[in-house]
């Protein structure tokens, strides 16, 4: 039986109020629908442009019951929403993407044992639960990126280990004192030509849309900027596009999943991690394509014919940092709202913090490389300025 559509007029359960819930939320409201956010920071992000916003912790399934009830449909801004809050929101409207979906990807370890099952590519990998056992992955397969299982995102809970000799600190680094009985996986470094992701969005219905690859880079190990379409060849683009539509069908995504995948020197195309919801790195839907990654996403849960991921015109983002937020001087917001072509996006989180998103530049350009350097010359106009009185 075809689940019905959930026309506008209903109300969205969103569980996460960051900026992906706030801009969800926006995209929601132009469609003609209410919103309701959970999150535990009462001054959320997306406190501003929702209906009502429950303040409860992620592990609170009472909470998350709470919201759901006064909800036609629930989804998610971040993963990391504790199952039992999922099941619990569950019982009471759709949950799009389904609890399982979610409890797979928020454990790396259980995600790649999924991956590899299905017989997805994955680079050379082992899990760890202690210095020994890093030690000997280190010996085995060379320098690693470690990663707790759980929790972390944005680089963290993340610890580079060149050799066998470093395992020990880097283990400490990761687990903590003790160190004792964390999971983690240990992937083999790659040497790479590329990382790229691609956004599918599909409905209970069975509606699928897929939109072209971003091209992104990492400093840090967090995403610093993004170009659509990703200037890949064209062969490299369809294998990423056929991969990630795939892995959508096997898991019965309702909803969004970005996927990360990394290209190879030698034209391999691996599967890094998978993100069952919004992503910074198509936040440049907003100004490329004719249907934002936002506004597919409520297209998706409720399902509703999805929009026409088609690329207008490439654009690119730069995301902006506490950093840029010095004591009291403010960035020069002056000088790239004068800069054609460019927008300014701001999350309005009121405490900046080094490395804290704040915000994003987008900027259009004639080809991919043109908005990238557009976007990237606005950005290195923000040096900050004293904030006027």
């Amino acid at each position: 039986m075809r689940s019905r559509a959930i026309l506008p007029g209903a109300t969205i359960g969103i569980l996460g109020g960051g900026q992906l819930g706030r801009m969800t939320a926006m995209a929601a409201r132009t469609l003609g629908y209410d919103v309701h956010a959970l999150d535990p920071d009462p001054d959320c992000s997306a406190r501003p442009v929702v209906d009502r916003l429950v303040p409860a912790r992620f592990d609170d399934d009472e909470a998350a019951g709470e919201l759901a009830r006064h909800c036609d449909v629930v989804t998610l801004e971040i993963e990391q929403i504790a199952v039992p809050s999922l099941e619990a929101a569950a019982r009471h409207a759709p949950l799009r993407p389904s609890a399982a979906i979610v409890s797979m990807v928020q454990d790396r370890a259980r995600q790649k044992r999924w991956l590899t099952e299905h017989g997805f590519p994955l680079g050379a990998y082992t899990e760890v639960t202690d210095a020994a056992s890093l030690e000997e992955a280190a010996r085995r397969l060379g320098p690693l990126f470690v990663k707790a299982a759980r929790g972390g995102y944005d680089g963290r809970s993340q610890v580079r280990v060149r050799g066998a000799t470093e395992a020990t600190d880097g283990w400490a680094a990761l687990a903590g004192p003790g160190g004792g009985g964390r999971l983690a996986v240990a992937e083999r470094a790659l040497d790479l030509e590329a990382e790229l992701s691609v956004m599918v969005a599909r409905s209970p219905r069975g509606d699928v849309a897929v939109y072209a690859p971003a091209l992104n880079h990492h400093e840090r190990q967090v995403l610093s900027w993004s170009v659509i379409p990703a200037p890949l060849p064209p062969d490299v683009v369809a294998r990423a596009t056929a991969l990630a539509r795939a892995i959508a069908d096997a898991a019965g995504l309702e909803g969004l999943l970005a996927v990360e995948m990394f290209l190879t020197r030698e034209g391999a195309l691996l599967v890094n991690e998978l993100a069952p919801r919004p992503h910074n790195s198509f936040h440049e839907t907003e100004l490329a394509c004719i249907t934002s990654q936002f506004e597919q996403l409520v297209r998706a849960v409720c399902n509703l014919p999805l929009g026409d991921p088609s690329v207008v015109k490439p654009a690119a983002i730069v995301n902006l940092f506490g950093d840029l937020w010095r004591g009291d001087a403010l960035p020069d917001f002056n000088a790239v709202l004068a800069e054609p072509g460019t927008r300014l996006h701001l999350y309005g989180k009121r405490v900046a913090r080094p490395g804290r998103k704040m915000g994003h530049l987008s900027a259009l350009g004639d080809t991919p490389e043109e908005a990238l350097r557009r976007v990237r010359g606005a950005a290195a106009r923000l040096a900050p300025r004293p904030s006027s009185s």
